[in-house]
């Protein structure tokens, strides 16, 4: 079943949003792979669910199609594109909404915001990737502190780095 986003158009993937987080992880839009099993990070070769086992952030590797199960863990899940499927580069202009993004988590009132990726960062903070780094940022939602990370998509190799993934698992288990 899809859900509808603000617009009244059907969402590809159920934002996970329920109150108490401590981190809620949003991407730009959901990969072909995740639209076509209705799993968040499903893609082959995405590093998301070996990252948040690696990082303490869950007690072992959850497969895709668990991804109700985060909330468990503290953990919640949504998307800045609730429309899209497919990759960052075919994402049309208009197509990811900050404003609506913005008003669920100031709702949900997670401890961390984090993007995974520079270009879902980009379109919330209104600047481009290059003027984005990883790890916290300057700005919060309310007392949500924002994290951008490296994207764990198998498409973004090139730039990963599990580094700024465990530093938001440590501040997460710091601020515990």
């Amino acid at each position: 079943m899809r859900s509808c986003a603000p617009s009244g158009h059907p969402t590809v993937l159920p934002d996970i949003l329920p109150p108490g987080l401590d981190i809620v992880f949003c991407g730009t839009g959901a990969g072909r792979r995740s639209a076509e099993i209705g799993a968040y990070y499903a893609g082959p070769g995405n590093r998301f669910w070996w990252a948040l086992a690696e990082t303490g952030l869950t007690p072992g590797q959850l497969s895709p199609i668990a991804f109700r199960d985060l909330p468990a863990f503290g953990i919640g899940l949504t998307d800045i594109a609730k429309q899209h499927v497919g990759p960052d580069a075919e994402l049309i202009s208009g197509a990811a909404d900050a404003k609506a993004l913005t008003v669920k988590i100031a709702d949900a009132a997670p401890r961390f915001l984090a993007f995974t990726s520079k270009r879902a960062a980009s379109l919330w903070l209104n600047c481009p990737t290059v003027r984005i780094f990883y790890g916290v940022q300057g700005e919060t939602v309310g007392s949500t502190r924002i994290h951008v990370l490296p994207s764990p998509s198998g498409a973004a190799r090139g730039h990963w780095s599990l580094d700024p993934w465990a530093t938001l698992a440590r501040e997460k288990w710091r601020s515990s």
